[in-house]
């Protein structure tokens, strides 16, 4: 964690701005308490975007769809509710060390991750829940980033920026990929290169959408053509307003442009799959 590494306090304002629903008052009480914080986004049952709430509700998807994962997905997907309901990754989040509690939910979800990988038929169950993983994925790299630009105040020729771009790599496990294709070179235009446009940087936007396309046009068979035919115009668009962006890699606001118009795609592709494939309004 970033704030563990430096000596000045460590200000959340824009991780709670992104994952939390409190007001301006709220906000400030807390943003320099990093317990209470890790507490707010991780554990805390009344804000809607917690990680407890979310992999509550995935466990409840997934029992309400259970003839059409395998068993050992489901297992594997409640066991995950169980272990972030332990008293002891409460404890060590709120009192000890919390990187204990998120070692042991990052192993779990990447085991998660390998158990759907080798035990799901790859039909549509499997290309329904991939889109939705890579639409997940690239809004998830698309709000990290825009938190650690916000950090600077989207001037990347801040004496922070370097910093602040390097744990935006660590937090998108790219630190490695980047190093290894920038011969160590830390540039702030190299890094957002990465970021957004890598075609082989599994958490990159564009390897994202590219996948979102990928797993959605495998669903055309078993779509009625008129729905399939909105959702994939708009995964189209979002697609080429990435790949043919005017967007100034060394220009932080250029970039905040770039990242706004994408979460507004996303958003768009996410609630065109509600309605036009989950019935949800």
């Amino acid at each position: 964690m970033a704030s563990q590494d430096e000596i000045k306090e460590y200000n959340w304002k824009p991780v709670l701005q992104t994952y939390g629903y409190l007001d301006a008052g709220q906000i400030e009480a807390i943003q320099f308490n990093s317990r209470a914080v890790l507490e707010y986004v991780m554990l805390d049952r009344d804000n809607d975007a917690s990680l407890i709430n979310n992999i509550t509700r995935a466990r409840e998807n997934a029992k309400a769809v259970q003839d059409h994962i395998t068993k050992e997905m489901w297992h594997n997907l409640n066991a995950y509710y169980l272990l972030i309901r332990e008293p002891g990754i409460g404890q060590n989040i709120k009192y000890g060390d919390p990187l204990t509690a998120f070692d042991a939910l990052i192993k779990h979800g990447l085991f998660l991750y390998g158990t759907i990988n080798i035990t799901m038929s790859r039909g549509e169950a499997y290309n329904f829940l991939n889109a939705g993983r890579y639409i997940e994925r690239a809004i998830i790299s698309t709000d990290v980033t825009d938190i650690k630009l916000k950090e600077v105040d989207y001037d990347l020729k801040h004496e922070t920026a370097i910093p602040s771009l390097r744990y935006l790599l660590y937090s998108l496990s790219g630190y490695e990929a980047y190093l290894k294709s920038s011969r160590g070179i830390v540039e702030p235009d190299t890094i957002m290169k990465q970021i957004l446009y890598d075609e082989d940087f599994v958490h990159s936007v564009l390897y994202c959408m590219a996948h979102i396309s990928r797993y959605f046009k495998r669903l055309q068979p078993q779509s009625i053509p008129e729905s399939y035919e909105h959702v994939d115009f708009l995964i189209g668009k979002g697609l080429n307003n990435l790949k043919y962006s005017t967007c100034n890699l060394k220009d932080g606001q250029s970039i905040k442009g770039l990242l706004s118009q994408i979460r507004t795609d996303l958003q768009q592709i996410s609630r065109a799959f509600n309605t036009h494939y989950f019935g949800y309004t």
